[in-house]
């Protein structure tokens, strides 16, 4: 008797939301570092000096302070857009952890440590 199993028919599950998740906590401090480094109120043109053919310098704005605001103001929506997506994943996963055992702890064979 020949058995023929389908490797289809039962997808494994993705055991590593919690890599994701630490993942995307870590790009959140480096959002939040980059905001907290440059406050709006203290920015400035950025200016770097271009050759001339003549062999002068010609000053030319790399990035205005508006440019800069926008950027920011994108990373800090992008931050807190991202955060509640974190905490709502982080809170579904440790609403796994109680429908498994309730209010004990997980065994760190249980919980992937080991």
């Amino acid at each position: 008797m020949l058995i023929i199993i389908n490797s289809m028919a039962t997808p494994k599950k993705n055991n590593y939301i919690n890599t994701d998740l630490d993942w995307a906590e870590e790009q959140l401090q480096s959002w939040r570092a980059y905001v907290d480094a440059n406050p709006l109120h203290e920015l400035k043109d950025r200016i770097e000096w271009k050759p001339t053919a003549k062999g002068g310098l010609l000053p030319m704005v790399i990035a205005s302070i508006e440019a800069q605001g926008k950027f920011i103001q994108e990373t800090m929506k992008n931050y807190l857009a991202l955060l509640d997506v974190v905490n709502k994943l982080r809170e579904a996963e440790e609403m796994k952890k109680e429908k498994i055992r309730g209010n004990e702890a997980l065994s760190p064979m249980e919980n992937g440590e080991i």
